[in-house]
């Protein structure tokens, strides 16, 4: 069984074709397809159920997977681990980011890291904090950026506050509210709201200053990233409240300073475990910036 065996099968198994699969891999199809028979030889089950519309794993494939993927992990650590040891930097950045992070350009940064660690690759996802802290904990990424209520620690993971933020309103361009220079929560509240889905901290950091002022408000739209928030918003559906610092990069909207305003800490977060040269030396980046980590 042959490494290069093992990351076509897993790329087929995440594009679900081979045709992507091959592409993704800088193969011709034919050769992909060859190699992915023939380590289903040498396992002895089929590994995905091919049609002409889709292709997914058998059972057998699923089963196969999760180590296939420990396995190549493993791999490519070993690979970067001895390359550290003549201090080049070399291997795969996993990184994940809530939408709305500000504390840092992240691009900026990514700029910076990629032109002292050239050898690097770097694979950037997006999701919400909880989501991002469980594929930290699972392995499945690196280093996160994380937007959380004051005062809460990510649990299962090691992490440092990078910065605080407080929200703002976010309202309709002819909004009653939309020439104010200043607001309040009680005067928020009353208006219908979009906000993210309850339970996540993004809606927490809002829910909880309502709650401490003693406030009620009705939440009329769930949404699950900022940029869809302001868009319903403009289209005059309901107001928001977002971090400042994201809300002033918005189009077609206005915002207005709170003075109860909620606020929410952005952190870094990493594995318990050793980071990989690649997490290791973005974690000192990060660290020669803030300070912080």
């Amino acid at each position: 069984m042959e490494l290069q065996q093992l990351r076509y099968v897993i790329a087929v198994a995440e594009t679900r074709s081979f045709t992507r699969a091959a592409q993704q891999c800088h193969v011709v199809q034919s050769a992909l397809s060859h190699q992915v028979a023939k380590l289903e030889r040498e396992v002895g089950a089929r590994l995905f159920d091919r049609t002409s519309r889709r292709v997914v794993p058998t059972a057998a494939g699923e089963a196969f997977l999760p180590a296939a993927r420990e396995a190549l992990d493993a791999a490519e650590r070993a690979r970067a681990e001895a390359a550290a040891v003549s201090g080049v930097v070399s291997g795969r950045l996993r990184l994940g980011a809530i939408p709305t992070v500000t504390v840092i350009d992240l691009p900026s940064v990514l700029r910076g890291f990629h032109e002292t660690h050239p050898r690097v690759d770097v694979s950037l996802r997006t999701g919400g904090s909880q989501e991002l802290v469980a594929q930290i904990a699972a392995g499945s990424v690196d280093v996160a950026f994380l937007g959380l209520p004051p005062g809460r620690v990510p649990q299962g993971v090691r992490s440092s506050i990078l910065g605080r933020d407080e929200h703002v309103a976010v309202v309709a361009l002819d909004h009653p509210l939309a020439g104010e220079r200043r607001t309040d929560l009680a005067t928020l509240a009353p208006y219908p709201f979009v906000d993210f889905t309850a339970g996540t901290p993004g809606r927490l950091q809002s829910d909880e200053a309502f709650a401490a002022a003693g406030l009620e408000r009705h939440v009329a739209f769930e949404v699950t990233t900022g940029d869809l928030a302001a868009r319903l918003v403009a289209q005059r559906l309901g107001i928001a409240l977002l971090p400042g610092a994201y809300a002033s990069t918005l189009a077609d909207v206005r915002t207005v300073p709170i003075a109860d305003a909620p606020a929410r800490e952005e952190h870094v977060a990493w594995s318990r475990s050793q980071p990989t040269p690649a997490a290791a030396a973005f974690l000192d980046l990060l660290h020669a910036r803030w300070g912080r980590t």
